[in-house]
């Protein structure tokens, strides 16, 4: 099969580039796979750089200042799709997809495969557009998305529900002393309860409710407990919210970006993803889960689904900071049987978040599509 994988997003991509990076790494050899993303972008980096992907750079600009390299890109796609012979385009985000639509419109297309990375409604005009003209088969990384997706326009279309999966051998539980000199750079208190999360910094992953959650703990529990972040530093406002929390402002680490977030996890108690907006399974969620580590999780989206309430993780209600405050004392005082918990988590992991059963899913939604064509 000649698949093409289109993505809008320039710099890092964040889950997007784990997304179709996955994908490439286990379909390549198999399939002839080609990527267009902008050229700066680390997915278009990463597939070049490991030869599973032909890349193709792409702006995927929109207004009328960029309108003659827009129309340039549209034939180059066109191009590309008739000359390969490409059997199926699979788009990720709304940016290409309308560009994938325009760059086809009035010749025989193939199948084109729309996955739902957001939590964002569906019910406008230009999703209407692409549903109607644009779209064969819709996957949803979470049973929520498909719920979302089903109340817009894309009820029109076959939906799958297809979790996202991770390197199973790649996030795997480390040897103790992996993350201690990590671990020490932030606290050398023994009875110490460390929270970690690779999932960044951006406003709505929800650390920020963590921190304040902490500062709500009894004296005796308080000063026990730290944090630590993975993603782009942050922002002089996010600071200010920091550092208006007193003493524990000192609890709360950031690492900045990490080549390899691996250490971080390892450093860690317990994992957290505590997402407000936009988030629908989380990478990082699965990451940090296959990598050994029990979940805090707030009850938005798609999150839910990646635990076993009690077993390998725990579910607190979205932004309800006392809320989160009590379940992390309640982590705290059995912070002894937390590595059990890690250890149903990989297990969890290994049963149900694996690349093959990932890449399997999606390669059977991609022959759905090319049957109905």
């Amino acid at each position: 099969m000649k698949i093409l994988y289109t993505n809008f997003h320039y710099g890092d991509g964040g889950g997007h580039t784990t997304y179709i990076v996955s994908l490439a790494r286990a379909l390549h050899g198999r399939h002839s796979l080609h990527v267009a993303a902008p050229a700066d972008s680390r997915l278009l980096r990463t597939v070049a750089a490991e030869g599973i992907a032909t890349a193709l750079p792409m702006a995927f600009g929109s207004g009328l200042p960029t309108l003659p390299q827009q129309l340039a890109e549209q034939r180059a796609l066109r191009r590309l799709v008739r000359d390969e012979g490409i059997d199926l385009v699979h788009v990720n985000g709304a940016r290409d997809h309308r560009f994938v639509m325009q760059g086809l419109f009035g010749m025989r297309r193939p199948p084109i495969v729309l996955t739902k990375h957001n939590s964002k409604p569906t019910n406008t005009l230009g999703n209407a557009f692409r549903a109607r003209w644009a779209t064969d088969r819709v996957i949803a990384v979470s049973a929520h998305t498909g719920r979302l997706l089903e109340q817009g326009p894309y009820r029109r279309c076959p939906i799958d529900v297809v979790r996202n999966g991770v390197d199973l051998a790649h996030y795997a539980p480390m040897p103790a002393d992996t993350g201690q000199a990590l671990r020490r750079q932030w606290t050398q208190d023994p009875q110490a309860l460390v929270l970690v999360s690779n999932a960044g910094t951006d406003g709505y992953k929800g650390w920020i409710d963590l921190a304040q959650a902490i500062a709500l703990l009894p004296n005796a529990v308080r000063p026990h407990v730290h944090m630590a972040v993975a993603g782009h530093l942050p922002s002089a406002q996010q600071r200010e919210q920091v550092q208006a929390l007193g003493e524990v402002a000192a609890q709360v680490h950031f690492t900045g970006l990490l080549t390899d977030t691996r250490p971080l996890i390892a450093a860690g108690d317990v994992g957290f993803v505590l997402s407000n907006d936009v988030e629908t399974i989380s990478f990082a969620c699965r990451e940090m889960m296959a990598s050994g580590k029990p979940m805090l999780v707030s009850d938005f989206a798609g999150l839910p689904e990646n635990i076993d309430q009690g077993v390998d993780g725990w579910v607190v209600p979205t932004r309800d900071v006392p809320a989160i405050a009590a379940q992390v004392q309640a982590l705290y005082a059995q912070r002894q049987a937390l590595p059990e918990r890690g250890v149903a988590a990989r297990r969890h992991a290994l049963a149900e978040f694996g690349l093959q059963t990932f890449a399997d899913a999606t390669l059977a939604s991609y022959e759905a599509a090319l049957a109905a064509s």
